[in-house]
């Protein structure tokens, strides 16, 4: 079995920690160890440093390099831009010479994983039923009517494997209302969609070209010839799409998909609610190692001081962030900007931190500076 970690993410509605300089999976967010430092740790035994590859942004490569010294430096794999999980997928199948029959693992480099024990045995039951030519998807057992997660729906009857219960796949459900995420989970045979797959390279190579030609084709072509060069022409007119779209659903109709649920502490911690869950989750376990100080139900980081609030998250840099009385509050302080916003909406994130930065493109470039002919004089305030 080997590895290969998705490290593209922008992590947006993590703004303003994550930036495009140094997006989410290459954040301390959950103890000492970045998010790709950890997926990769929690992969041993399984699977060793010399079988893990990184598919990251070129912009990336060296950060990567740098975060993960165990790992092959052969073993990166940079994009030209980002295209979605698809074409990640894709260039991972093509351009990692591994035997075809070798199970390949797929992950993302900024999940947290509670139980990573669990997740090992899970993984490895996978394996097994990967090697008998499925697509499987690891499902999260659902604690909640979650609306911002995919859902995989199981059929009947269940095949035991490792002595784990695997289901075929009957479809996926991408983000349904509350009151249809109830009905799901009422079922007993829906899970989360984690994003994390496992298949031989056999397999994904023969489904990638079934059923996105369009975007395995010119990469198989490059990859064949050696022109890795060409992949900057090719690349930015490829479908953007996710793996889910363009392989699992389109797989799981003609019976090709399996999925193994696991309950191991799964956050996606894909908003600052998120993790200041997975925060609080930890501190309730004693889990002093990576859960930050709870100080009167604010949970965070940094120098901060807070009175009577409850269900907060609280990230100060340097400068003393004071909160009084606050609930379900995210206040994060970085160097670039102050964010204040609900938990409720804090989903929403992305949405600012998109228009920035399309607001950050459209600026014009400074102008360079002019010697004076003489110095300024005095200026004068000046009022509406």
């Amino acid at each position: 079995m080997y590895a290969v970690v998705l490290a593209g993410g922008g992590g947006t509605r993590l703004w303003p920690l994550s930036t495009p300089e140094c997006p989410k999976p290459f954040l301390r967010l959950i103890g000492d160890e970045t998010l790709i430092q950890r997926t990769v740790a929690r992969l041993a035994p399984l699977v060793a440093p010399a079988d893990v590859y990184v598919v990251t942004d070129r912009r990336y490569l060296d950060l990567a390099r740098s975060q993960l010294p165990a790992i092959p430096p052969a073993n990166f794999l940079g994009e030209p831009m980002g295209r979605n999980t698809a074409a990640a997928v894709a260039l991972a199948a093509e351009a990692i010479a591994r035997p075809a029959d070798e199970v390949m693992l797929v992950l993302p480099a900024d999940a947290h994983i509670a139980d990573e024990a669990g997740l090992r045995t899970a993984l490895a039951v996978a394996g097994e039923v990967a090697a008998g030519g499925s697509l499987v998807t690891m499902g999260v057992t659902p604690d909640r009517p979650e609306t911002g997660y995919g859902y995989v729906l199981a059929r009947r009857p269940a095949r035991v494997v490792g002595g784990r219960e695997t289901f075929a796949v009957d479809r996926f459900v991408e983000k349904p209302t509350v009151e249809r995420a109830r009905e799901l989970i009422a079922s007993g045979l829906a899970s989360w969609n984690a994003g994390i797959f496992v298949w031989t390279r056999a397999t994904v190579r023969d489904r990638l070209a079934r059923h996105a030609p369009e975007i395995v084709g010119p990469i198989r072509a490059i990859c064949s010839s050696g022109g890795d060069e060409d992949l900057d022409l090719a690349y930015p007119s490829l479908r953007a799409t996710s793996i889910d779209y363009a392989v699992m659903e389109p797989a799981s109709l003609e019976g090709a998909v399996a999925v193994v649920p696991m309950d191991v502490g799964w956050s996606d911690l894909g908003s600052w609610s998120a993790l200041r869950d997975a925060w609080q989750a930890a501190a309730s376990r004693d889990e002093a190692a990576l859960a930050p100080k709870v100080a009167s139900g604010a949970v965070g980081t940094g120098n901060r001081r807070d009175l009577g609030s409850s269900e907060s998250l609280v990230l100060a840099g340097d400068r003393l962030v004071v909160t009084i009385g606050l609930r379900d509050i995210i206040v994060v302080d970085a160097p670039e900007a102050l964010l204040v916003c609900s938990a409720e909406h804090s989903q929403e994130v992305r949405g600012i931190a998109e228009e920035m930065a399309r607001s950050t493109a459209a600026a014009p470039a400074p102008m360079p500076a002019q010697p004076l002919a003489s110095p300024p004089g005095p200026t004068r305030e000046t009022r509406p």
